[in-house]
């Protein structure tokens, strides 16, 4: 009992910081700024001018860890697998270009910038599938510390800002259709809020459409996830080896020690909601629960975040956030033009 006690206070911060995050973007006339970055950003904030105590922090450990995974299980509950096979027609080809762009171009990319792989990947995901859930749902199954979670979130949304001026003017500068720039804005901007922003500024059709994109997108997180589960398994293998010979031992991991099992209730939700057996009004709470709890925990890492150390980072980490999604917007559109929708 007493275990759960101690939890109590720094989940308790994060919720306050979350619900105000919340409620400030929905004071925002547009919505260009999540309520997830501007909770990173206020416990970010916080943590600059009174570093959380000894009695905080079992609390925020939890939050940032636990009810993390807690929010990315029930995420599951809004997808569906009609939706992925309605737009995936149209979206599949340009996915696959941009997700091997982000994760082959940022492999190189994060070497030659001296970032750890860790970070490296972050941003990659991030960029690739769907900004901070995709961050997220990867952190913990790489053991992501949570100063990288927060300068992968920072180097996505900061060109994510740019991207909701920007896209709406390049597409009517290339005659884009509405189907077109939904396509190009829903795989080449990152956050939620972001492609919402971009997508119906250009129009209505747009919008809807860029939204649809952007959920089918979010599906990548599965097998992304899986891969990295055995990457992870893999460098421990190696480090477990490194340490067992020097010790004489012989060192054993099994996948099952580091396989991602909250991506089982993920999948569980999101299969019995493509079948239909998660009622509409259901899915819709879970779905605003799962954001409130990751907005939750993205304040929790805020606040275990310091801003000194963030500025000690240099600019490495926003350089390659910046490339990637660079690369990305030209990958998205010149497939685009090779399949023939534009």
């Amino acid at each position: 009992m007493k275990k759960y006690v101690k939890i109590i206070p720094g989940f308790a911060v994060s919720l306050a910081i979350a619900l105000a995050a919340r409620w400030a973007e929905a004071l925002l006339p547009v919505h260009f700024i999540g309520a997830s970055v501007l909770a990173l950003f206020i416990g970010m904030l916080i943590n600059y001018f009174r570093k959380p105590g000894d009695a905080m922090m079992v609390g925020l450990k939890f939050t940032s860890k636990r009810i993390l995974k807690f929010a990315i299980i029930l995420l599951g509950a809004s997808l569906s697998m009609g939706t992925v096979l309605e737009v995936g027609k149209f979206s599949l080809a340009v996915m696959v270009v941009t997700l091997l762009t982000c994760f082959g171009g940022g492999y190189f990319i994060g070497r030659s910038l001296g970032l750890n792989w860790k970070l490296s990947n972050l941003i990659s995901a991030g960029t690739g599938i769907c900004g901070g859930s995709a961050i997220a749902a990867i952190a913990p199954v790489i053991d992501a510390e949570d100063s990288d979670i927060a300068y992968a979130m920072s180097a996505t949304f900061l060109f994510d800002i740019a991207m909701i001026v920007l896209f709406p003017i390049m597409g009517h500068a290339l005659g884009l259709s509405d189907m077109a720039y939904g396509l190009w804005s829903g795989t080449a901007v990152n956050d939620t809020s972001s492609v919402v922003a971009a997508g119906y500024a250009f129009s209505e059709a747009a919008g809807d459409f860029a939204t649809m994109v952007k959920l089918t997108r979010t599906l990548a997180i599965i097998p992304t996830v899986i891969i990295f589960a055995f990457i992870g398994l893999n460098i421990q293998k190696k480090e477990a080896a490194a340490r067992g010979n020097a010790a004489g031992e012989t060192a054993r991991i099994h996948i099952l020690s580091i396989f991602p099992w909250f991506i089982l209730g993920f999948l569980g939700l999101a299969a019995a909601n493509s079948l239909g057996l998660v009622p509409y009004a259901l899915s819709l709470a879970a779905k605003d629960l799962s954001k409130l709890l990751m907005v939750c925990a993205l304040a929790a890492i805020g606040l275990n975040t310091s801003l000194r150390d963030f500025k000690k980072s240099g600019v490495a980490p926003m350089l390659h956030g910046f490339i990637i999604s660079a690369l990305v917007v030209v990958a998205a559109i010149a497939v685009e033009y090779a399949i023939g929708i534009i």
